[in-house]
């Protein structure tokens, strides 16, 4: 009875143990997919929520002329003016009334599309603004080294506390892209349009999606908080320095996503000069319509690299230029 017990169950505990060598072998491949980009830079900051850094609210101004009144939020108040008029001897004609009306009709008028301009500018109470979430991703050869070396420079120094600050920092990697053409590879464009109200959600997303590509942030410039990965760090376990010298399969991939007042349009990439437009569009964003911006850059480290397996599992969406 015993013989005939082991007899069944040792081909069970072989099959066993064989599943359990498979998964073991499945996951930690898996593992190493899921943390093929060993560390990325990052320079990012601004807000949805409140008006962007370094821009500031102005209140609704209100008028009231000399001798008159207003009227709640601002505005001229003819019932208050209009015995003005009369006591000044504006007479009493009806021609006079009609143009002191038409005046006065033009001046309230002004003063509203003023104010919701204001509103709008510094999100003022109501406002609801269309707002653009665009995005922009370009693959290089690993040989544009020179490409790694000013973002880090510009990491390190860049103050991402204010809009003028991100301003220069979009400008700054936009030229840096356009002055190494001869390494682009892959590239492509994302704009959403969205209301303010949900435009930040899309925005989160996007940064989300490009950040869990990373296994850390090697370098990175948030808010004007600087974070720097320790050399020692750096080199621990990090085999991908050996890939270096594989061939000419290697990438680096910078992405630029933005958040900006107003509608932007960015061409689809088919070639070098559609990226040429579409990057010149993004740098030239100006700091008052300027919300948040990220930059992300991948492989940061020196000796890091991504081969052509990294690109095509990370970043599917690329396309050849």
């Amino acid at each position: 009875m015993v013989k005939t017990q082991h007899a069944y169950l040792k081909p069970l505990v072989r099959s066993l143990v064989a599943i359990a060598l498979i998964i073991t072998l499945v996951l930690g491949q898996a593992d190493g997919a899921l943390a093929a980009i060993k560390g990325g830079g990052r320079i990012g900051g601004g807000s949805f929520r409140t008006p962007s850094p370094g821009r500031t609210y102005s209140a609704p101004r209100t008028y009231a002329p000399p001798g008159g009144g207003y009227y709640p939020g601002g505005g001229i108040g003819f019932p208050f003016f209009v015995p003005t008029f009369w006591l000044f001897g504006g007479g009493g004609s009806l021609f006079s009334i009609l143009i002191f009306l038409a005046v006065a009709s033009f001046l309230v008028q002004a003063f509203r599309r003023n104010r919701s301009g204001e509103e709008l500018e510094g999100y003022g109470p109501g406002s609801n603004p269309t707002i653009s979430v665009a995005q922009i991703q370009v693959g290089l050869l690993a040989e544009a080294r020179e490409l790694q070396t000013d973002l880090d420079k510009l990491a390190l120094a860049a103050d991402t506390s204010s809009t003028a600050g991100l301003a220069q920092v979009l400008q700054e990697t936009s030229l840096a892209l356009l002055r190494h053409p001869e390494y682009w590879t892959h590239a492509t464009t994302t704009v959403k349009q969205a209301r303010l109200a949900s435009a930040e959600a899309e925005f989160n997303r996007m940064l989300l999606a490009e950040r869990s590509k990373f296994s850390r942030e090697t370098l990175s410039n948030v808010n004007n908080q600087l974070k720097q990965a320790p050399i020692d760090a750096l080199l621990v376990g990090d085999t991908a320095g050996d890939l270096a010298t594989t061939g000419p399969s290697e990438y680096i991939v910078v992405t630029l996503i933005v958040g900006t007042q107003g509608e932007l349009q960015l061409p689809k990439v088919n070639s070098p000069e559609d990226l040429r437009q579409a990057l010149g569009v993004l740098g030239g964003v100006p700091s008052d319509r300027l919300l948040a911006l990220e930059v992300l850059w991948a492989p940061q480290a020196d000796g890091d690299v991504l081969t052509r397996e990294d690109l095509i599992v990370e970043y599917p969406n690329l396309t050849l230029i």
